[in-house]
């Protein structure tokens, strides 16, 4: 089950739609280009969550992109209408935890997209989707994911050098991404982090890179730098900015690979399956520390 809201200026809170039916001209750019760009937020318990943070990333994708956007405003209106059409079409996930209300655990996806519409029309299309979240997510937050790295062609210092590439924006031009995981498991693994050609370690293809050390008593979060031209991740901010106020040290790479198994705990972070802690790298296992996975997925359990 789909909730589809398309973003129009004559439906101020957005204009509902059938997702089982033919929405989006085959001519959108979106569509033939890749030319757009998106977020995924997790949906639960009535909360959309870290939903400005999103919406500011968005703004900022589409800034790099030269891509004209609706409004913050107009975004909220039609995200309202969709979770409500959401909620509405479903069954409530348990006694006394009425759909959409504080008690609901049920997990969905919220995905937002623009892109630049038909090359004539003069204007983007943009639309609100929200759709279940994946069982393999939430079954990854605990049991873990394998990875590999892989090369991702370009040195670490391409952003600066090269800003048509668009690295750090999130664009709908995701087909090396999913060729990369559909590569991981071909070859028995779940994922991937991305290494620089120079060797930086970068990020995943739907996630952040998050490291923890322990010192003593002094334990210690480290992410890649986003000079590397990686996507700032949203969820990793919100983990960092409660890691700050629990007394965690800070720290923003350079990163190599030798880093991540040496760690005391290694995570790919992302929106929807959050805090999914990293097993093995290249076939090699690595530490995993239950009790900083502990300490950090209350963290993000605490994200709103």
């Amino acid at each position: 089950m789909t909730a589809l809201v398309f973003l129009d200026p004559s439906h101020p809170a957005g204009r509902v739609a059938d997702a089982a039916s033919p929405q989006l001209s085959v001519l959108d750019q979106g569509v033939t280009r890749g030319d757009g760009v998106f977020e995924s937020a997790l949906y639960t318990g009535g909360v959309v969550r870290k939903l400005e943070a999103h919406l500011a990333r968005m703004a900022v994708s589409a800034a790099s992109c030269d891509l004209s956007m609706p409004s913050a405003e107009a975004w909220r209106a039609a995200i309202a209408t969709a979770v409500a059409a959401y909620d509405a079409a479903r069954p409530s996930s348990g006694p006394g935890a009425a759909a959409g209300t504080a008690g609901d655990t049920h997990e969905a996806v919220v995905k937002l997209v623009a892109t630049r519409g038909l090359e004539s029309a003069g204007h983007g299309t943009s639309w609100v989707a929200v759709s279940p979240a994946s069982e393999l997510g939430r079954r990854q937050r605990t049991a873990g994911v394998a990875v590999v790295l892989l090369d991702r062609g370009y040195d670490s210092t391409v952003a600066e050098r090269a800003p048509w590439l668009l690295m750090g924006a999130k664009t709908l031009s995701y087909a090396v991404n999913m060729a990369a995981l559909r590569h991981a498991r071909r070859n028995g693994a779940d994922d991937v982090i991305f290494v620089s050609s120079d060797g930086r370690v970068l990020e995943g293809p739907t996630s952040t890179v998050l490291l923890a050390v322990r010192d003593g008593d002094t334990k210690r979060l480290i992410t890649p730098m986003l000079e590397t031209g990686i996507l700032p991740g949203t969820t990793q901010g919100a983990i960092f900015a409660a890691a700050e106020a629990a007394g965690w040290e800070l720290g923003y790479g350079p990163l190599v690979p030798q880093h991540l198994m040496e760690a005391d705990a290694v995570w790919l972070v992302s929106s929807v399956r959050l805090l999914a802690p990293v097993n093995s790298l290249d076939g090699i296992d690595i530490a995993r520390d239950a009790r900083l996975h502990e300490e950090l997925t209350a963290m993000v359990d605490a994200i709103r």
